[in-house]
């Protein structure tokens, strides 16, 4: 909304000026005509039509401010915004095998704590594509590429263990990245891969996979999670049940560095939730893309939707001041 005569709005200042002192005589009286005490009409209560009197002064100034308002010509406007360039496309890649309930990233396991750092990550961004793939023995494609972070951010929720057999199928889970990227025209295509352990199913091995990123200009950058050493991890023990054991979980850092290496990336190390949110937040600082855009404003003409109420509201007011309301000389 804009106003292309914005001065007449000064005017309205008068309205409430006219008000006061009509207000105000209205109090004092005409001092021309004496009249004896009053004081014995207090019992009785004002009438109906007598309560309604000030009902004309309404509708007259409710008038003279909507005319004041046309003056200033007020237009509406609606903004179109054409996105001229594409931003980065990138597709995330979360490991969900069973070594991901590890409790070294306090007080959360590795998988929830991941979930956390790549919803800041996602809530970060603006125009890029962001799609999620989830794998363990197999993989598959949790959401695709989308502008949606509202339902991308719900199906990050939604992400858990035993979505499918454990496992840790890294090569198939590149492949499937992949796919949903080659055809992909954005300036820059990505695959961030999370992942706390070995290749150890599916029928793609990584270094494959990321030369076939590569053919098609995809960057990965792949991140270890946990710390080095044993750890805690949950199992359900067939006999004792749910239980907490010390375990060792192997993480092929050489198999990662190559992959990320490969593919013009980087490898990282996260030994806890707070290195891990710094390894996206840095991605996401080298990931940056121009936007260019072109804005268009259409305005539209208000003042004719206020006249005609105005009109009607100054005719009414003469109707009622001639009849209902009708003061004798």
């Amino acid at each position: 909304m804009r106003f292309l005569n914005p001065l007449f709005l000064i005017l309205l200042i008068l309205v409430p000026v006219i008000v006061l002192v009509k207000v105000t005589l209205f109090k004092k009286g005409d001092p021309s005509i004496g009249y004896s005490t009053l004081s014995a009409m207090d019992k009785f209560k004002p009438s109906l039509r007598l309560g309604l009197r000030r009902i004309p002064l309404f509708l007259r100034y409710t008038a003279l401010v909507l005319l004041v308002v046309a003056m200033a010509r007020p237009q509406a406007g609606l903004t179109k915004r054409e996105i001229t360039s594409h931003g980065i496309d990138i597709m995330l890649v979360l490991d969900t095998s069973g070594s991901m309930q590890a409790l070294d990233f306090q007080p959360k396991n590795r998988l929830m704590a991941a979930k956390e750092v790549i919803k800041d990550f996602i809530s970060g961004r603006r125009e890029d594509r962001i799609g999620l793939v989830v794998f363990s023995k197999g993989a598959f494609t949790q959401c695709p590429l989308t502008l949606d972070y509202d339902i991308l951010l719900k199906l990050v929720d939604r992400v858990d263990f035993g979505m499918m057999e454990d496992g840790t199928a890294i090569g198939s889970a590149i492949s499937v990245a992949v796919n949903r990227l080659k055809s992909s025209k954005a300036k820059s295509r990505v695959i961030i891969l999370l992942t706390d352990g070995i290749n150890n199913a599916g029928k793609v091995d990584p270094f494959t996979a990321a030369k076939i990123a590569t053919s098609f200009g995809i960057k990965i950058y792949t991140i270890g999670a946990g710390k080095p050493g044993p750890t805690m991890l949950p199992i359900n023990d067939p006999v004792y049940g749910k239980r907490i054991v010390k375990a060792e979980i192997e993480l092929d850092e050489d198999t990662l560095t190559k992959v990320a290496r490969e593919t013009g990336g980087l490898y990282f190390r996260a030994k806890d939730e707070r290195a891990l949110k710094g390894i996206y937040e840095r991605i996401s600082k080298m990931e940056k893309v121009e936007i260019k855009s072109r804005t268009f404003a259409q305005y539209k003409e208000v003042a004719p939707k206020l006249l005609a109420p105005a009109i009607m509201l100054l005719l009414l007011e003469i109707l009622l001041s001639n009849t209902v309301f009708k003061k004798l000389p």
